[in-house]
């Protein structure tokens, strides 16, 4: 749990006692790559943490998987869509490799919102850097070229190493032909 206290303090001030409230609500979790953490039409109830490894976010259209979404390592993340409306998920994610979690259920999460304030802002921090991301992804589909969005993702080198081509091609929203032939340019 050090790497998830880590985190929760480059974010907020939170006191020892909060603290320690907070890790009693908090599960440790182990997800072999490959294995689906939350399945499309499943209702969302739990927050993560990332310690290690990584996650995708993908929807299946006309038989085929479309990866909307990659995220590693000391990032949080739930499926936001599915969680606060408790309505069924789009989206399916599964670990892209060996990941360990921090897992909060949302009733846990409620709670420490209700009873810390400190974890309020957290929480309120943490869902503004994510909207941020959208927006800056959104953006990006908008206004630059594939090969623009390509040359971002190298700011990443996580995500080029660690994300097969084909799901990569469907992060950027380019076939996996478009995607090889840009890599060839640059190279």
């Amino acid at each position: 749990m050090e790497q998830f206290i880590t985190f929760i303090k480059s974010i907020i001030l939170i006191d020892d006692f909060d603290l320690e409230l907070v890790l009693s609500r908090c599960k440790k979790k182990k997800v072999p790559k490959g294995k689906i953490i939350l399945k499309k039409g499943q209702i969302a109830n739990q927050y993560f943490f990332i310690v290690s490894g990584g996650v995708r976010f993908f929807y299946e259209l006309n038989d085929q998987e479309n990866t909307t979404w990659v995220t590693f390592k000391n990032e949080f993340f739930t499926e936001i869509s599915s969680l606060n409306p408790q309505k069924p998920t789009r989206f399916t994610i599964e670990a892209i490799e060996d990941t360990e979690l921090v897992v909060i259920d949302k009733k846990d999460m409620d709670f420490l919102y209700g009873h810390i304030a400190s974890w309020e802002e957290f929480g309120r921090k943490i869902w503004e850097a994510m909207s941020v991301r959208m927006i800056d992804q959104i953006l990006n589909f908008q206004t630059l070229s594939a090969e623009k969005r390509y040359l971002e993702f190298m700011n990443t080198p996580e995500i080029l190493q660690k994300v097969p081509i084909k799901q990569l091609a469907a992060v950027l929203g380019i076939t996996p032909n478009a995607l090889s032939r840009i890599r060839k340019n640059i190279k």
